[in-house]
Protein backbone atom coordinates (compact mmCIF):
# COMPACT_ATOMS: atom_id res chain seq x y z
CA UNK A 1 0.00 0.00 0.00
CA UNK A 2 0.81 3.67 -0.82
CA UNK A 3 0.00 4.80 2.18
CA UNK A 4 0.04 4.96 5.55
CA UNK A 5 -2.04 2.33 7.62
CA UNK A 6 -3.77 3.04 10.55
CA UNK A 7 -6.27 1.26 12.78
CA UNK A 8 -9.02 2.28 14.93
CA UNK A 9 -11.75 1.87 17.62
CA UNK A 10 -14.95 3.30 18.30
CA UNK A 11 -15.15 4.53 21.72
CA UNK A 12 -18.02 6.97 24.14
CA UNK A 13 -19.58 9.28 21.27
CA UNK A 14 -16.30 9.05 19.26
CA UNK A 15 -13.15 7.26 17.53
CA UNK A 16 -9.36 6.39 18.48
CA UNK A 17 -7.61 6.04 15.52
CA UNK A 18 -3.53 4.77 15.59
CA UNK A 19 -0.91 5.52 13.88
CA UNK A 20 2.45 3.66 13.54
CA UNK A 21 3.78 6.35 16.39
CA UNK A 22 0.81 8.35 17.04
CA UNK A 23 -2.99 8.04 18.43
CA UNK A 24 -5.30 10.17 19.18
CA UNK A 25 -9.00 10.36 20.02
CA UNK A 26 -11.64 12.82 18.81
CA UNK A 27 -15.20 12.88 20.94
CA UNK A 28 -18.37 14.74 20.57
CA UNK A 29 -18.61 17.30 23.25
CA UNK A 30 -22.77 17.40 24.84
CA UNK A 31 -22.69 21.15 22.74
CA UNK A 32 -21.94 19.40 19.49
CA UNK A 33 -18.44 20.55 19.27
CA UNK A 34 -15.96 18.01 18.73
CA UNK A 35 -13.46 17.61 21.40
CA UNK A 36 -9.37 15.92 20.24
CA UNK A 37 -6.00 15.07 21.81
CA UNK A 38 -3.28 13.04 20.59
CA UNK A 39 -0.60 10.83 22.06
CA UNK A 40 2.60 9.68 20.91
CA UNK A 41 3.80 6.57 21.38
CA UNK A 42 7.18 5.01 22.58
CA UNK A 43 8.53 1.95 24.14
CA UNK A 44 7.01 -1.24 23.13
CA UNK A 45 4.31 0.43 21.44
CA UNK A 46 6.52 1.60 18.62
CA UNK A 47 10.00 -0.80 18.52
CA UNK A 48 11.21 -2.87 16.64
CA UNK A 49 9.65 -5.79 18.18
CA UNK A 50 5.94 -4.72 16.42
CA UNK A 51 7.65 -5.80 13.03
CA UNK A 52 8.76 -9.27 14.30
CA UNK A 53 6.07 -11.87 12.90
CA UNK A 54 3.89 -13.36 15.36
CA UNK A 55 5.42 -11.42 18.28
CA UNK A 56 4.05 -8.87 17.40
CA UNK A 57 0.30 -10.26 17.46
CA UNK A 58 0.52 -10.62 20.99
CA UNK A 59 2.03 -6.94 21.44
CA UNK A 60 -1.37 -5.63 19.69
CA UNK A 61 -3.46 -7.46 21.92
CA UNK A 62 -1.88 -5.67 24.82
CA UNK A 63 -1.24 -2.90 23.46
CA UNK A 64 -5.41 -2.89 21.83
CA UNK A 65 -6.47 -3.40 25.90
CA UNK A 66 -4.30 -0.53 27.20
CA UNK A 67 -4.93 1.96 24.68
CA UNK A 68 -8.42 1.06 24.47
CA UNK A 69 -8.58 1.32 27.98
CA UNK A 70 -7.02 4.82 27.97
CA UNK A 71 -9.36 5.96 25.02
CA UNK A 72 -12.87 5.23 26.70
CA UNK A 73 -12.24 6.46 29.91
CA UNK A 74 -11.09 9.97 28.29
CA UNK A 75 -13.99 10.37 25.99
CA UNK A 76 -16.73 9.00 28.73
CA UNK A 77 -14.88 12.19 30.45
CA UNK A 78 -15.64 14.08 27.24
CA UNK A 79 -18.74 12.89 26.69
CA UNK A 80 -20.19 13.72 30.36
CA UNK A 81 -18.69 17.01 30.56
CA UNK A 82 -16.37 15.46 33.43
CA UNK A 83 -13.00 17.03 32.16
CA UNK A 84 -10.42 19.86 33.49
CA UNK A 85 -9.61 23.14 32.27
CA UNK A 86 -6.92 21.46 29.98
CA UNK A 87 -8.99 18.94 28.42
CA UNK A 88 -7.83 16.08 30.68
CA UNK A 89 -9.95 13.32 31.72
CA UNK A 90 -8.58 11.62 35.24
CA UNK A 91 -5.82 9.01 34.93
CA UNK A 92 -5.85 5.02 35.25
CA UNK A 93 -5.39 3.67 38.46
CA UNK A 94 -3.85 1.02 39.81
CA UNK A 95 -7.71 -0.21 40.41
CA UNK A 96 -8.68 0.45 37.11
CA UNK A 97 -6.05 -1.66 35.53
CA UNK A 98 -7.24 -4.70 38.19
CA UNK A 99 -10.88 -4.17 36.76
CA UNK A 100 -9.23 -4.38 33.08
CA UNK A 101 -7.19 -7.08 33.88
CA UNK A 102 -9.94 -8.99 35.47
CA UNK A 103 -12.09 -8.38 32.94
CA UNK A 104 -10.13 -10.00 30.16
CA UNK A 105 -9.40 -12.93 32.50
CA UNK A 106 -12.97 -13.37 32.43
CA UNK A 107 -13.22 -13.24 29.21
CA UNK A 108 -10.87 -15.84 28.49
CA UNK A 109 -12.30 -17.87 31.06
CA UNK A 110 -15.79 -18.01 29.90
CA UNK A 111 -14.39 -18.41 25.77
CA UNK A 112 -11.57 -20.64 26.32
CA UNK A 113 -12.13 -22.42 29.65
CA UNK A 114 -15.83 -22.68 29.21
CA UNK A 115 -16.31 -24.79 26.63
CA UNK A 116 -13.94 -27.18 27.47
CA UNK A 117 -15.59 -27.62 30.70
CA UNK A 118 -19.27 -27.58 28.78
CA UNK A 119 -17.95 -30.70 26.31
CA UNK A 120 -15.65 -32.97 28.15
CA UNK A 121 -18.42 -34.93 29.38
CA UNK A 122 -18.78 -36.07 25.47
CA UNK A 123 -15.63 -37.72 25.16
CA UNK A 124 -17.55 -40.93 26.63
CA UNK A 125 -20.32 -40.77 23.82
CA UNK A 126 -18.62 -39.68 20.86
CA UNK A 127 -16.30 -42.48 18.77
CA UNK A 128 -13.09 -40.46 17.98
CA UNK A 129 -11.70 -37.19 20.23
CA UNK A 130 -11.79 -35.01 17.35
CA UNK A 131 -15.83 -34.46 17.46
CA UNK A 132 -15.81 -32.91 21.31
CA UNK A 133 -12.89 -30.94 19.81
CA UNK A 134 -15.07 -29.97 16.82
CA UNK A 135 -18.18 -29.15 19.74
CA UNK A 136 -15.75 -27.35 21.84
CA UNK A 137 -14.82 -24.88 18.31
CA UNK A 138 -18.39 -24.36 17.47
CA UNK A 139 -19.74 -23.59 21.01
CA UNK A 140 -16.68 -21.09 21.56
CA UNK A 141 -17.89 -19.59 17.93
CA UNK A 142 -21.77 -19.64 19.12
CA UNK A 143 -20.67 -17.85 22.07
CA UNK A 144 -18.90 -15.29 20.69
CA UNK A 145 -22.02 -14.58 18.04
CA UNK A 146 -24.34 -14.55 20.91
CA UNK A 147 -22.64 -11.92 23.12
CA UNK A 148 -22.06 -9.50 20.46
CA UNK A 149 -25.73 -9.67 19.07
CA UNK A 150 -26.71 -9.47 22.81
CA UNK A 151 -24.73 -6.38 23.04
CA UNK A 152 -26.15 -4.56 19.74
CA UNK A 153 -29.51 -4.44 21.76
CA UNK A 154 -28.54 -1.51 23.83
CA UNK A 155 -28.92 1.37 22.65
CA UNK A 156 -25.80 3.01 23.56
CA UNK A 157 -23.90 0.14 21.84
CA UNK A 158 -25.58 0.88 18.89
CA UNK A 159 -23.98 4.41 18.76
CA UNK A 160 -20.92 2.74 19.16
CA UNK A 161 -21.61 0.44 16.22
CA UNK A 162 -22.34 3.23 14.09
CA UNK A 163 -19.17 5.49 15.10
CA UNK A 164 -17.15 1.47 14.41
CA UNK A 165 -18.57 2.05 10.85
CA UNK A 166 -17.33 5.66 10.67
CA UNK A 167 -14.13 5.08 11.49
CA UNK A 168 -13.73 1.94 9.13
CA UNK A 169 -15.35 3.91 6.21
CA UNK A 170 -12.97 6.94 6.80
CA UNK A 171 -9.81 4.54 7.16
CA UNK A 172 -10.81 2.65 3.73
CA UNK A 173 -11.30 6.47 2.18
CA UNK A 174 -7.61 7.05 3.40
CA UNK A 175 -6.23 3.69 2.37
CA UNK A 176 -7.90 4.63 -0.94
CA UNK A 177 -6.19 8.64 -1.32
CA UNK A 178 -9.61 10.05 -1.01
CA UNK A 179 -10.03 13.54 0.65
CA UNK A 180 -11.42 12.94 4.01
CA UNK A 181 -15.05 14.77 3.94
CA UNK A 182 -18.30 13.23 4.78
CA UNK A 183 -19.48 12.90 0.77
CA UNK A 184 -16.04 11.21 -0.30
CA UNK A 185 -16.25 8.84 2.82
CA UNK A 186 -20.02 7.89 2.15
CA UNK A 187 -18.71 5.64 -1.09
CA UNK A 188 -16.86 3.35 0.97
CA UNK A 189 -18.39 0.07 3.18
CA UNK A 190 -18.78 -0.13 6.77
CA UNK A 191 -17.00 -3.55 6.78
CA UNK A 192 -13.51 -3.81 7.05
CA UNK A 193 -10.99 -6.06 7.20
CA UNK A 194 -8.86 -5.59 9.48
CA UNK A 195 -11.39 -5.07 11.59
CA UNK A 196 -11.04 -6.08 15.45
CA UNK A 197 -14.28 -8.26 15.93
CA UNK A 198 -12.66 -10.02 12.88
CA UNK A 199 -9.84 -10.74 14.58
CA UNK A 200 -12.07 -12.06 17.42
CA UNK A 201 -13.67 -14.49 15.09
CA UNK A 202 -10.29 -15.47 13.81
CA UNK A 203 -9.39 -16.31 16.84
CA UNK A 204 -12.35 -18.92 17.42
CA UNK A 205 -11.53 -20.55 14.65
CA UNK A 206 -7.74 -20.48 14.65
CA UNK A 207 -7.88 -22.11 18.38
CA UNK A 208 -10.19 -24.95 16.63
CA UNK A 209 -6.82 -26.07 14.86
CA UNK A 210 -4.27 -25.01 17.68
CA UNK A 211 -6.30 -26.65 20.12
CA UNK A 212 -6.64 -29.97 18.21
CA UNK A 213 -3.06 -30.05 18.07
CA UNK A 214 -2.65 -30.25 22.13
CA UNK A 215 -4.60 -33.48 22.68
CA UNK A 216 -7.70 -34.36 24.63
CA UNK A 217 -6.43 -36.19 27.83
CA UNK A 218 -6.16 -35.81 31.01
CA UNK A 219 -8.52 -33.11 31.69
CA UNK A 220 -6.21 -30.53 33.29
CA UNK A 221 -4.03 -30.74 30.22
CA UNK A 222 -6.75 -29.62 27.98
CA UNK A 223 -7.75 -26.39 30.40
CA UNK A 224 -4.20 -25.86 30.91
CA UNK A 225 -3.31 -25.64 27.28
CA UNK A 226 -6.40 -23.23 26.50
CA UNK A 227 -4.59 -21.24 28.72
CA UNK A 228 -0.98 -21.44 27.91
CA UNK A 229 -2.00 -21.16 23.97
CA UNK A 230 -3.89 -18.05 24.16
CA UNK A 231 -0.50 -15.92 23.00
CA UNK A 232 -0.23 -18.42 20.26
CA UNK A 233 -3.62 -18.31 18.80
CA UNK A 234 -3.69 -14.42 18.78
CA UNK A 235 -0.35 -14.49 17.06
CA UNK A 236 -1.26 -16.52 14.28
CA UNK A 237 -4.58 -14.93 14.03
CA UNK A 238 -3.11 -11.43 13.71
CA UNK A 239 -1.32 -12.44 10.67
CA UNK A 240 -3.97 -14.39 9.21
CA UNK A 241 -6.09 -10.82 9.84
CA UNK A 242 -2.67 -9.02 9.01
CA UNK A 243 -2.41 -10.56 5.44
CA UNK A 244 -6.03 -10.59 4.43
CA UNK A 245 -5.91 -6.75 4.98
CA UNK A 246 -2.85 -6.06 2.45
CA UNK A 247 -4.43 -8.55 0.29
CA UNK A 248 -7.82 -8.07 -0.44
CA UNK A 249 -8.18 -8.37 -4.31
CA UNK A 250 -7.45 -12.33 -3.47
CA UNK A 251 -10.41 -14.09 -4.87
CA UNK A 252 -9.27 -16.74 -1.93
CA UNK A 253 -8.79 -14.61 0.87
CA UNK A 254 -12.12 -12.97 0.41
CA UNK A 255 -13.83 -16.41 0.05
CA UNK A 256 -11.27 -17.20 3.56
CA UNK A 257 -12.45 -14.31 5.21
CA UNK A 258 -15.83 -13.62 3.99
CA UNK A 259 -17.35 -14.87 7.64
CA UNK A 260 -15.19 -11.59 9.44
CA UNK A 261 -16.75 -9.06 7.21
CA UNK A 262 -20.20 -11.11 7.60
CA UNK A 263 -19.69 -10.80 11.33
CA UNK A 264 -19.25 -6.97 11.21
CA UNK A 265 -22.72 -6.60 9.89
CA UNK A 266 -23.54 -6.95 13.45
CA UNK A 267 -20.42 -4.94 14.85
CA UNK A 268 -21.27 -2.05 12.80
CA UNK A 269 -24.15 0.12 11.90
CA UNK A 270 -24.60 3.20 8.51
CA UNK A 271 -23.21 6.44 11.22
CA UNK A 272 -24.84 10.18 10.71
CA UNK A 273 -22.97 12.76 9.44
CA UNK A 274 -21.95 14.19 12.39
CA UNK A 275 -19.92 10.70 13.60
CA UNK A 276 -18.48 10.92 10.57
CA UNK A 277 -16.78 14.17 11.04
CA UNK A 278 -15.97 13.00 14.61
CA UNK A 279 -13.85 10.12 12.94
CA UNK A 280 -12.24 12.25 9.84
CA UNK A 281 -11.33 15.17 13.08
CA UNK A 282 -9.98 11.33 14.96
CA UNK A 283 -7.83 10.85 11.70
CA UNK A 284 -6.51 14.06 10.84
CA UNK A 285 -5.06 14.66 14.43
CA UNK A 286 -3.09 11.65 14.13
CA UNK A 287 -1.92 12.38 10.94
CA UNK A 288 -0.77 15.74 11.71
CA UNK A 289 1.06 14.48 14.84
CA UNK A 290 2.70 12.08 13.02
CA UNK A 291 4.08 14.73 10.92
CA UNK A 292 5.10 16.78 13.47
CA UNK A 293 7.41 13.74 15.10
CA UNK A 294 8.63 13.36 11.56
CA UNK A 295 10.05 17.11 11.40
Amino acid sequence: MSTPTYGGQAVIEGVMMRGGAAMAVAVRRPDGTIASRAERLGGILNSPLRRVPLLRGVLVLFETLGLGMRALTWSAAVASNQVDERGEARRLTFFDWLVLLGAFAVGVGVFFVGPVIATVWLDAFLPAPWMALAIEGVLRVTLLLGYIWGMGRASDIRRVFQYHGAEHMTIYAQEDGRELNVPAIRRYPKEHPRCGTSFLLTVALVAMVVFAFAGTEPLWWRLGSRLVLVPVVAAVSYEAIRFAGFHQTWPVVRWLFAGNLALQYLTTLPPDDEQIQVAIAALQRVRDEERALAG
